[in-house]
């Protein structure tokens, strides 16, 4: 499945696997697991995330990936966000600081 990333002007489509879901799962359970006990969401502190919450959080962490190159996080957390939303076509990342700003359109 692809994923488009966008940030700002700039698109990036992700490739995510079918492999890549099924190896991460316990991964994404424990990103979950520890979302279970609230999440500060720039100013807010979100005591139960809702999935679409949960997915903007990981947004956020997407766009430190980017900036940091870290290809790897790159590719998990866009897993995360796939398996969790598998109707998901595209994140729209806030860069200003807003993470409930960020839109997750889907097909």
């Amino acid at each position: 499945m692809i994923l488009t990333i966008n940030i700002d002007d700039k698109a990036q489509q992700i490739e995510v696997s079918e492999e890549l879901l099924k190896e991460g799962d316990d991964f994404f359970q424990k990103m979950d697991a520890d979302m279970d006990k609230g999440w500060q969401m720039s100013r807010e502190w979100i005591e139960k995330p809702d999935q679409i919450q949960r997915c903007q959080i990981v947004a956020d962490k997407i766009l430190s990936a980017i900036s940091s190159e870290n290809e790897t996080m790159l590719m998990l957390m866009s897993g995360y966000i796939v398996s969790r939303l598998p109707n998901v076509e595209s994140v729209h990342i806030d860069t200003s600081g807003e993470m409930m700003e960020t839109e997750l359109k889907m097909r």
